[in-house]
């Protein structure tokens, strides 16, 4: 432990042809207002597990910004290759994360498509709720995916902890607690398609490993809470 600072639910027919718009935009690459613009609109896509994603990649973001920083001070020489491989670590994880990003709005477009496909005749329900049924395993796997990721963002803000660097202490924090906010995001996503999933054992696999993944965060986060705020209380 490094010491420190001292989904998929009904959706109506009138979203089909957002979610179509939207779907093709999936993997384009927006401003922040364009995408918040995005996420504000009536459109299924993106959505909450999208939106985990930016959450944690602005964590990540911040854990570079004080590795770069870190690693040019005299002060903290000492870290310097620590805080290298930190900032080389955060820049693959924001390609990672804007990945997940993407994964995540096309699992769940590909939900909405499942939904709008025709049930009239068995046969048309059949392909339907087996389309539907894959869709929403994966629709839970990305959300998961991307729990993960945004642990590895609380991992690394608890290693940029232990370079000491109290006047960054604020932005180390603000890392790890917009990882673990990803962490808890994610998790809704990947529980509110288990209410649809009938796949048990794929379920159950699901759970363990989001399970495992919020115990890590949780434990990570409280230990850079209070490495942060032992830094912070002694100015």
């Amino acid at each position: 432990m490094p010491t420190g600072f001292g989904a998929a639910g009904a959706t109506s027919a009138g979203t089909f042809q957002g979610a179509a718009r939207a779907c093709a935009n999936v993997d384009r690459v927006d401003t922040i207002d364009a995408y918040l613009e995005r996420l504000a609109s009536d459109a299924p896509v993106p959505g909450g597990g999208s939106a985990a994603a930016i959450v944690a990649a602005l964590g990540a973001a911040l854990v570079g910004m004080v590795g770069r920083l870190t690693s040019r001070a005299t002060k903290f020489a000492a870290f310097a290759l620590e805080a290298g491989e930190l900032v080389r670590r955060a820049d693959v994880l924001l390609r990672g994360l804007d990945e997940a990003r993407a994964r995540d709005e096309r699992a769940f477009s590909a939900v909405v498509d499942a939904q709008a496909m025709p049930k009239h005749t068995d046969t048309e329900r059949a392909a339907r709720t087996a389309a539907l049924q894959l869709a929403l395993t994966e629709a839970a796997d990305a959300p998961l995916h991307c729990a993960g990721l945004a642990g590895d963002v609380i991992v690394m803000a608890q290693g940029m902890a232990a370079a000491g660097n109290t006047g960054l202490a604020s932005d180390v924090g603000c890392a790890a607690e917009f990882g673990a906010a990803a962490v808890a995001a994610c998790a809704y996503n990947v529980r509110v398609n288990h209410r649809y999933m009938r796949d048990e054992d794929a379920i159950e696999r699901q759970r363990l490993a989001l399970e495992t993944i919020e115990r890590d965060a949780a434990g990570r986060a409280n230990a850079v809470r209070d490495l942060v705020n032992a830094a912070l209380a002694r100015g």
